[in-house]
């Protein structure tokens, strides 16, 4: 393992004014507050958590311990606020055009708080910055799916002097439930286009890394988001994150996060419109007329990116026996090119993981791996949260980590007879978020797409969603609905017939 850097320098925040009303300094450290119907405040029982780094587990801030009574709170604000459904939508662009600049201006302190509370690269956290730059400056775009649908009666014996306008309207309060992997992001991608449809909104950040979110919506509302159309709340799970799930109050539930939590979701939800993003594998498929520089350099990156933890992360590469031997060698020459250490280190290419716990879980993945008959090919060795960038080759399809997500720096390569192996292989997943295929034929691009049981097929490239320009979503265990520039506007309201009777009895 390499020398880590383990001085606290660096470790504090620094925000500036614009945030002063959403944090007190106690101990030295910043205690965040949570937004309920317009005001930054303590919770209920006055508790609070702390926020640990993952560079080297110190406190680097405190959140607030949200209770189901707070959570009441906010939903109730919430349901009762009609201020961003009854702003005309030119308006609601205007909010985010304003909060994009704003996220601008605030650019170093919202890089640093992701280098802070996720172990980000720097080349990460400004990847992620700009995409939620991007992803507000997009609602422009979004406002087109703003369309309905006119329908005559005279087609339909019985309707002749009727007509229908079926029109699009928001489903009323949204609970967005957001990850640690990309705590800015994501964030945005559920509260920006659920707003724009005009809805209201809690969300609730992970308690792993709340700041980030924290901050967009002190952003959000000092751009002009009505009193109450949008709330904020922190806290554990089991307990802010079931009283959100379960409230009365609320009309949907957009979770991104692991496939068991977002079961235990659905059972607690009742009728509420669902929108699950969970756990993923993605199969990298490659083919023996496959750009070998290419894929090898594309499957590396696409396993190490962000220390693997990205539910599109290419989990494993199911390699055909004739290109297998040379796309090996290749990945572990990529490989070798990533550098672990402290993320605040601009030469640093893979930081930590969220947590030593995660490091140990992928130390258990290769363990069984190698035990069941894998080659460990680079890396395998951690400390604390840090996981050196590992390859595996030969890993057996009957260990864990040829079928459940790694969401950690683990490239595991599976080797498969032939192109009907491989798919079907895959096809046995229980998980259908994403897959990839490296092949120069046509009709093995193709071929293989139209069968693999996934969301989003990507050819000649690792998956990657990006701002979100292309929708996505998953089948299976791997959730429900579709994400997107769009493609949420759709998720995120629901159609209503209008019919108007246009015959005598109606003019009566």
């Amino acid at each position: 393992m390499p020398e880590m850097k383990r001085d606290g320098d660096d470790l504090d925040l620094r925000l500036s004014s614009a945030f002063d009303g959403i944090y007190e300094m106690a101990g030295g450290l910043p205690t965040f507050r949570m937004l309920i119907d317009g005001a930054w405040r303590e919770s209920e029982r006055d508790e609070a958590f702390a926020v640990r780094t993952p560079i080297n587990g110190s406190s680097i801030a405190r959140a607030q311990a949200g209770t189901k009574s707070d959570v009441q709170l906010a939903c109730r604000s919430a349901k009762r606020s009609r201020g961003i459904r009854e702003m005309p939508g030119w308006e609601r662009m205007e909010i985010f055009r304003i909060a994009a600049q704003m996220l601008k201006e605030h650019q170093k302190e919202f890089l640093h708080a992701l280098q802070l509370e996720a172990g980000k690269t720097r080349s990460d956290a400004q990847g992620e910055f700009e995409a939620t730059v991007r992803r507000l400056e997009f609602t422009r775009q979004e406002a087109g799916r703003f369309y309905g649908d006119w329908i005559p009666g005279d087609w339909n014996k019985g309707t002749e002097e009727k007509m229908s306008l079926v029109i699009r309207e928001p489903l009323g309060v949204v609970a967005a439930i957001v990850p640690f992997n990309y705590p800015l992001f994501i964030a945005a991608t559920k509260v920006v286009p659920a707003l724009l449809a005009g809805n209201s909104v809690v969300v609730k950040p992970s308690s792993t890394n709340p700041i980030s979110a924290t901050m967009l919506t002190r952003i959000l509302q000092m751009a002009g988001v009505p009193e109450g159309s949008l709330n904020l709340v922190t806290g554990k799970g089991s307990e802010a994150g079931d009283a959100l799930v379960e409230s009365d109050d609320v009309d949907m539930i957009n979770f991104t996060g692991s496939t068991p939590i977002g079961k235990e979701i659905a059972g607690k939800a009742g009728f509420k419109r669902l929108h699950l993003e969970l756990g993923g594998k993605a199969y990298a498929i490659v083919l023996e007329d496959a750009n070998l520089d290419l894929a090898a350099r594309r499957c590396v990156y696409g396993s190490l990116k962000f220390s693997g933890q990205r539910c599109d992360a290419v989990s494993a590469i199911l390699a055909v026996e004739g290109i297998a031997d040379e796309l090996v060698e290749r990945m572990v020459a990529e490989a070798e090119g990533w550098k672990l250490g402290d993320p605040r280190d601009s030469s640093v290419s893979i930081g930590p993981l969220i947590d030593s716990r995660a490091a140990e879980r992928i130390s258990d993945l290769v363990k069984d791996a190698t035990e069941k008959g894998a080659r460990l090919l680079l890396g395998g060795g951690h400390h604390d949260a840090y996981f050196e960038p590992t390859i595996l080759d030969h890993v057996p399809k009957e260990a864990a980590a040829a079928r459940e997500e790694i969401f950690g720096p683990l490239a595991v390569v599976i080797r498969c007879k032939d192109e009907g192996d491989a798919l079907g292989f895959a096809l046995e997943s229980r998980y259908g978020l994403e897959s990839a295929v490296f092949t120069e034929n046509l009709h093995s691009m193709w071929r293989v797409a139209r069968v693999l049981e996934c969301g989003e097929v990507t050819v000649n490239d690792c998956p990657s969603h990006g701002v979100g320009y292309f929708p996505f979503g998953g089948k299976k265990d791997s959730g429900v609905g579709r994400e997107g520039i769009g493609y949420s506007i759709d998720e995120l309201t629901a159609l209503k017939t209008i019919v108007f009777n246009l015959g005598p009895a109606g003019r009566e």
